[in-house]
């Protein structure tokens, strides 16, 4: 049965679940895939010490496209002093890519992108971040890679994923390989997150996270 509050009303679980959680975090992250970043990301939450994912919440949310900030306010409107709010997304033949950017850092929301597709951020776990500029070619050739070195076939809705990539991979030398990029793309002179490619900041959740870990 659920508990009541003050008021007599009955708790829901997402209410109860936030007040465990004050300590780290609230992180929500909503993003317009169904499978891939819900993986990782709750691949990364399993990951952590047991004490930690008390402390600690990941969050994965999926809507469309053009819903992201929207879904995003909506959540975390809720208890807003313990939610970190991101929105993880692609550029693939996503049109507004840049101007969803925009917006939702504007509103402060954090924002994870990855161009041409979070594949090549995954690809950093492996040692490289090769200069792919199709979706579908980066999805493929990063299928061939992963099989390669993790002995398994690669699929997005892998609930080990994020395991295999951190047992096969290396977390630290992904962190260190996509800010690199990233850098190489600014001393380009490219700026704009649709030019800039490859190039992701998903890495910035990732480290913010694993800061906060290893601090605990």
């Amino acid at each position: 049965m659920a508990r009541k509050d003050r008021t007599g009303n009955r708790k829901t679980r997402e209410q109860r679940a936030v007040r465990r959680i004050p300590e780290m975090g609230y992180y929500l992250v909503v993003t317009d895939t169904e499978a891939t970043e819900r993986c990782f990301f709750n691949g990364l939450h399993d990951s952590l010490p047991e004490d930690v994912k008390k402390k600690l919440v990941i969050k994965v949310v999926e809507t469309k496209t053009q819903n992201m900030i929207e879904k995003c306010l909506e959540m975390t409107a809720y208890e807003a002093q313990y939610r970190i709010p991101w929105i993880v997304f692609d550029r693939d033949q996503v049109p507004n890519f840049d101007q969803i950017i925009k917006d939702a850092e504007k509103v402060g929301i954090n924002v994870g992108w990855s161009n041409p597709c979070f594949e090549i951020w995954m690809y950093a776990y492996f040692g490289s971040m090769p200069a792919i500029h199709e979706s579908w070619t980066c999805c493929s050739r990063f299928a061939d890679l992963y099989e390669a070195k993790t002995g398994q076939k690669y699929s997005k809705a892998d609930s080990d994923m994020y395991k295999r990539l951190c047992e096969c991979g290396d977390e630290d030398k992904a962190l260190q390989i996509a800010a690199q990029k990233y850098e190489q793309c600014l001393r380009e002179c490219k700026r704009i997150p649709s030019e800039m490619c490859p190039a992701t900041t998903v890495h910035n959740l990732v480290e913010e996270i694993r800061r906060k870990v290893d601090k605990s």
